[in-house]
Order: structure tokens, then sequence, then C-alpha cells
């Protein structure tokens, strides 16, 4: 795109209010090397990407991208084998977090909605062991910290033992009733890293010493006392041991970057390209944009489209159709009405779709694919170049004609304007007439009447205005496709004061032809803004319409999650309270099991059989409760069953054996792994039958054949504790009935909440006989060890 045509349109403005929603310096210099595109798939591509950062935006609130920094230099630093500073190593480590989290945040992301985001985070590669390193080693205030090397931290405490031992000799000489009348203070200080004492100038000989500074009236000299000479000595040695071991932890580090400096640089480029387009989902989140859809034909259909410059409550929206019926539109109407504003939107949205940049239009609009945008706007007289306006609009258009083809957008305000009206409408009509038969896509403003005359008889060109209020007498900046504009200069004129003796004296000069082309016009306008009104007023309620069928659809939506919500937390509760009475059965057998003696068997047998009927009354009162929450299952409830037959509890997502004939209630006794349940056969649903080998083999249950398919192990990373816990109470269940005997749960370090929930829960569970956190080699915090 010409460097020119992008000044005329201001397209730098929309690039530098990009610019300020980048969270780093690399997205900017992303948006400095942006360019017009050409090629379709592309554009479409980059359009995607925004529309999925908007649709982010809207879900997450924001694409976490702190701490990103420009560390380009740093990385090709250290290629070349240099070192790092702390501060760049702090610079790196920051960078590196905010690409672990980034990553993670790309993987959570909703499938299906996002796939170019989680496409781009494929190719992040996170360096967990330099951030780790970088974090021991450095501080936040830039300083190598102790914990970088043991060596450094040995090395520390002999400087802090020698400082130490350094001032209890000099405190001891400075409290010395001795001493003191020699000293100009009290106090222990440092010059050229020793440690001295200030000293009066006259009584410089009275301590034996090395004198190192004096003050600068000379009544005060600094001496370091003998005493602590070999100390002072040997506090810049280790002070020497310690620069060189924190060069050495520095060279380590930068050397572990140069090691994976190819990774972290692929890395630092998707950061930045992310950071760029999440900056064009918050520019379009801030100026309600769109990602309009892509034409083949060359054509165009700006709908309601905003000049994304001017403020939201003051832009007039337009729509401009082009490419289909007609291919040049030419503009008429008042100076201030609005016809550049027009054409500058027109332009500037065709260039902002082709930078991959949303629109601030409709959502329905299209917009063509163009090779090039030409742009002749403005007064660019010159008075150097002794150009007047005529001559610079024409030197402008003389450039670019010869370029003009099918694919390109010509955009030209004022054609002809600043000569002769005659010669100048005339020279219009040409250029229009040659702009027509170069296929091209072109929109022209002008004041000459001829041109409106030239636009209604010419074939693939259509009359525009600007909308002007006659009862106002203020334009009202709305563009009327079809309906030619009238100057309104006496209006205007009036309007400003002009006196009205005047204006009826210059009507009086109209011909009747050109007062009856006057009201024509007026007669056109008022039919189409009483059409245009009429057409706002159906898209405003199809508008209403369709958000209340969303809104429907919303509360629906809603109204299952909760009916499912309210049937997962019935579920819940009713296994609970099993479990809870199955561990009161279990206690009340065993109690009876170890206080009963071969003696009392029958009451013994008694006592069984009340603690059973009691299970069975438990479970009949909570399928009575759960009656009206009891949902619909596929398939259909059997007539019959035979002990034997394979059979689906919907409600405890889990397959069981007949253990038993069917009652006279309809119900059966069916054996799920250790575990004897009772329910109805309208609550179950038949699965295929176990073949048999023998008729009279008897009932088996199939307890080992399903532990193929449990893993030791269960993965619960990324979900929340609620969901969690509903997964473990299931996979507990499975490995019981599989014949495990320990399993683990995999929940990630995190802030340690899921593990804390999980082992809360882990303690009341009828199947847990103890749990503990993972060992070397099994995932350590990261994972829970549970033995059933």
């Amino acid at each position: 795109m010409p460097g020119a045509a992008e000044k005329r349109l201001e397209l730098q403005k929309i690039l530098d209010k990009l610019k300020l929603f980048c969270a780093s310096s690399l997205g900017q210099d992303l948006v400095d090397k942006m360019d017009f595109l050409r090629e379709r798939q592309i554009i479409e591509a980059r359009l995607e990407e925004t529309t999925e950062a908007v649709n982010a935006l809207k879900i997450y609130s924001d694409i976490p991208l702190g701490g990103l920094r420009d560390i380009r230099d740093a990385v090709s630093r250290v290629n070349r084998g240099g070192v790092l500073e702390p501060e760049d190593l702090l610079a790196v480590s920051d960078t590196l977090r905010c690409a672990r989290k980034l990553k993670l945040f790309l993987q959570r992301m909703e499938e299906g909605l996002f796939p170019r985001l989680k496409g781009l985070g494929l190719g992040i590669i996170p360096q967990p062991g330099i951030e780790e390193k970088i974090n021991i080693s450095i501080g936040e205030d830039g300083e190598v910290r102790d914990s970088a090397s043991p060596g450094l931290a040995r090395i520390r405490r002999q400087i802090s033992d020698l400082q130490l031992g350094i001032r209890e000799r000099l405190n001891a000489i400075i409290r010395s009733s001795e001493m003191q009348k020699y000293l100009q203070e009290n106090l222990v200080t440092m010059r050229g890293n020793r440690y001295v004492i200030p000293v009066k100038a006259e009584s410089k000989g009275k301590i034996t010493g090395l004198i190192h500074d004096q003050s600068s009236t000379g009544a005060t000299v600094y001496i370091e006392p003998y005493s602590v000479l070999e100390l002072n000595n040997e506090l810049n040695r280790k002070r020497a041991e310690e620069k060189n071991e924190i060069e050495r932890i520095l060279r380590h580090l930068s050397a572990e970057i140069g090691f994976r400096s190819a990774e972290i640089a692929q890395t630092l480029e998707i950061l930045a390209y992310i950071d760029l387009i999440a900056a064009k989902g918050k520019l379009s989140t801030d100026m309600d944009g769109c990602a309009p859809r892509l034409t083949s034909d060359g054509s165009l259909y700006i709908r309601d489209g905003r000049h994304p410059l001017i403020p939201k409550d003051k832009v007039v929206p337009i729509s401009v159709p082009l490419g289909r019926d007609f291919n040049i539109i030419v503009v008429t109407g008042p100076n201030t009405g609005g016809k550049t504003v027009a054409l500058k939107t027109v332009g500037l949205l065709c260039v902002m779709a082709q930078y991959g940049l949303h629109i601030p239009a409709h959502p329905s609009s299209e917009l063509a694919v163009f090779e090039q945008v030409f742009v002749d706007i403005g007064d660019e007289q010159s008075i150097e170049q002794s150009l007047s306006t005529f001559s610079s609009h024409m030197k402008n258009i003389v450039d670019f004609l010869p370029k003009v083809n099918s694919r390109a957008l010509v955009l030209l305000d004022e054609l002809g304007a600043g000569t002769d009206p005659t010669e100048g409408s005339a020279l219009a009509m040409a250029i229009l007439d040659y702009l027509l038969k170069r296929e091209c896509r072109c929109v022209a403003t002008t004041h000459y009447s001829e041109l409106k005359s030239y636009a209604y008889s010419t074939p693939l060109i259509e009359n525009a205005s600007v909308e002007f209020d006659a009862e106002t007498l203020r334009p009202t900046y709305r563009l009327l496709v079809g309906v030619p504009g009238r100057s309104n200069a006496f209006e205007v004129a009036a309007r400003l004061g002009l006196n009205e003796k005047v204006i009826e004296r210059a009507r009086g000069f109209l011909t009747s032809e050109d007062m009856q082309v006057a009201d024509l016009i007026t007669s056109l306008e008022e039919n189409k803004r009483i059409a245009s009104q009429e057409r706002q007023q159906a898209h405003q309620l199809k508008i209403e319409l369709e958000l209340t069928k969303r809104e429907l659809e919303r509360e629906a939506a809603e109204a299952e999650r909760k009916q499912k919500e309210t049937l997962a937390k019935a579920n819940r509760e009713a296994r609970r309270v099993i479990r809870e009475a199955q561990k009161e059965a279990k206690r009340l057998l065993q109690e009876l099991k170890t206080t009963l003696d071969a003696e009392a068997e029958k009451a013994q047998v008694r006592a069984v059989q009340s603690a059973q009927e009691k299970l069975r009354s438990i479970e009949k009162d909570l399928e009575k409760g759960a009656g009206t929450l009891k949902p619909s299952y596929p398939g259909k409830a059997p007539q019959t069953l035979s002990p034997g037959d394979e059979v689906m509890i919907p409600q405890l997502q889990q397959v069981g054996v007949v253990a038993g004939p069917v009652g006279e209630q309809g119900e059966v006794q069916v054996q799920v792994g250790q575990i004897r349940i009772t329910a109805k056969i309208s609550d179950l649903r038949l699965e295929k039958k176990a073949e048999k080998t023998k008729k009279d083999t008897p009932v088996k249950i199939p307890l080992v054949s399903k532990s193929a398919n449990i893993s030791p192990s269960k993965d619960l990373r990324g979900l929340t504790l609620d969901e969690a816990v509903l997964e473990v109470d299931k996979y507990l269940d499975e490995a019981v009935i599989a014949g495990l005997h320990e399993v683990s749960l995999i929940h990630g370090k995190g802030t340690g909440a899921l593990r804390r929930g999980l082992n809360e829960f882990l303690k009341t569970h009828p199947q847990v006989t103890g749990f503990r956190l993972g060992g070397e080699g099994e995932g350590g915090s990261g994972v829970t060890v549970v033995s059933l």
C-alpha cells in the first residue's frame, strides 16, 4: 500500500492506538512491522486470530501476558558466549514464567473455540529448570542470593564473621576512656573498603595505624589501627572470593540459557505474536469491532460502518454498497456535511481489514480484497513546488491512474475542484469514465451538479449524498446512496447570518430548471429519509427479536444446567448416605460377631437379619425421596430377569450380575463387586447376557475382567474440587471392583487446595484404608497414593 494513501487515511493513528494495548515492546515492534495484506487466505487467518482473542477476552477476561519482557538482546549475548547481569537474568526469569503460565492457560482453553491460539501454544517451550535456578540464585532486588551456591553462602558467612570481629576490636578502642579524647567521633566508619575510626588531626600520632583519608577541613583523619590491619586484609580477600564466585554463578546461569537459546528465541517469537493478537482483540473490543466477510467478486457492503477515530457518542454510522449494481459512487452535498468523513471511513475500514484488524461495523458487513488503494484527499497545495490546489490534486491522480485495475479501490475527494467549474466538471467526468472502463471500485465526492446528471445517466455509476436537515439547517452526516445531494448553499448562508435580501436576489438568478431539479432532489431526499427510517425500525425489531430468542435459549440452557446439577447433587447425597448406611451395617455386624458366642447363634442370626432390614429400609427411603428427581435413562427396562443376567445400574453407572429371582414387588438382588444391592427391575437396563459353559455352572461375579480397563492412576489436574471428588468417588468404586489394592491420584502441586480437599474426602470414604503423598519416583507431593 502506498505510504501517501496510508497517511491520508490516518491509519497510523489506528496502529498507535493498537500499540497501547500491547503488553510489551515485543508486540509493539510487531505492530510496526504490520503490512497491507493482499492474499485472502492470510487476511482471513489474521481476522480469525483477532476473533479468537475477542472471544477469549469475553470468556476469560484477559490473556495472561504479565511479565513478558524484551530479552532478545540477552538471548543473543548468551548465544555468543556472553555473561548476563542479574537484572538481565531476572528479565529472562519473568519471561519464562510468562511463557509457562500462558501455555497452561492456552491448554485449558475450551476445545473448538480457539484452534489458532491453542495451535500457537503448542510451539511454546517452557523452561522450568532455568526459571527455578534463576529464582533460587537471584533476588527480586537483583542481588545474588546466598542460596545460589554453597560456596557463596560459606564465603558470605566468613565475611560476616570478619566484619563482626573488626567492629568488636574497633568498638573496644573507641570505648576506651584513654582513647576517647583523641577521637573526633565515637563511631566506626569505612574508607576505601577498610574499617577505620575518625581521629583528631592533632592526635594522629597517639593512635598507631595507617591513615587512609582526612576530612575536607583537615580537622579529622581516618586511621586504620594496626590491630585490625590483617583482619581488613582478610576481609578484602574474602570479598574478592565473593566476587569471583558471583561471576562463576552468573556465567553458569548464562551458559544454561545459551544452551536453550534456540528454544527460548522460538518461544519469545510466539509470545510476541500472541501479544499482538491479544492487542488486536482489545482494540476490537474497545471499538465494538467485528470481522467482515471477505467477498470473491470484488464487491463490498459496509453496514453501519463507523469511523474508528471519531468518539462513539458522536460518530454517525454509514452504509455503503459497492461493486454489484454499480462500481462508482458519486457523493454530493454541502461543505462540512460529512462527505470526506464518509470517504475516509470506506477507505480506512477496507485497509484495516487487510491489516488483519476488525472493523467498527455491523457483523454482516462484507469487504473485497484489494491489491491497491489509491487516495486523493485534502488540500495539498505547495508554495515551494508552485502547485495550486488543482495542480496538486491532478499530480496525485496522474501518478496513480496508470496503475489502476479491477482489484483497486480509488477514493477521490472534491474531484475536479480548484479550477473553472465547467472545465473541472468535464475533467471529472472524463476521469470517472476512465476508471469505469478499468473496472475498479471508486468513491468520489464533488460539488458539481453536472456530475449528478452524469451519474444518473451512466450505467454502473450511482449518486449518493450526505443528508441535510432542512428544519434545523444542519447536516446529519448520514450517507444516502441513490439520492443526489444539494449544496444547500442558500440555507447554510442564511444560518450563518447572510442578509435575507441578498439570498432572495441569489435565488432570482437560478433558472426554472435549476429550481425544479432542486425541488426534485429535496423530494427524493425526504422519501429516502423516510424509507431509511422504516428500514432502521424493521432492523431494530429484527435485532430485538433475535435478542429475545437468544435470551430464551440461554434461559432454557440454564434451566437444563440447574436440573443436571440438582440431579447430580441428589445422586451424590444418595451415594453418601448409602455408604454411611453400609458402614453402619458393617459396624453392627462386626460388633455382633465379636460379642456373641457360639451358644447365641440364633440371636446372632436375628441381629444380622435386623441390620440387613435396616439397610434395606434406608435404601427404600432414599428411593422414595429421590423419586421426583429420578432422571430418565436411555433404553428400556427388562420385563423379567434371571440369575446370571448382566445388567446396568444407571444411577451408579455400574454393571452387575443378577444374584437371585425377581421378587413380588419387582425387586431383584444385583451383585456389584463385593457389594450386593437390591434394586427395582424398572431401574435396570439389560446388558448382553454372559455366556455359560455349563447349565449347572453357578453364577460368578466378573471381578477381574474389568481390571484390564482400570488404570492404577487417575489424572485430576485442571478439575475443580467438586469435579475431582465425583471422579475419585466413581474411580475408587471401579478400582475396588477391579481388585486393585493401591491407586494413585494425580492432582499436581499448585496451591495445594485440591490435594487438601481430596484428603478430607478420602478420610470418610469406606473403601479407603489409608493414603499418603507419593515418594521419590511416584510424583512427590503432586500425587496421593491411596490404599484400598
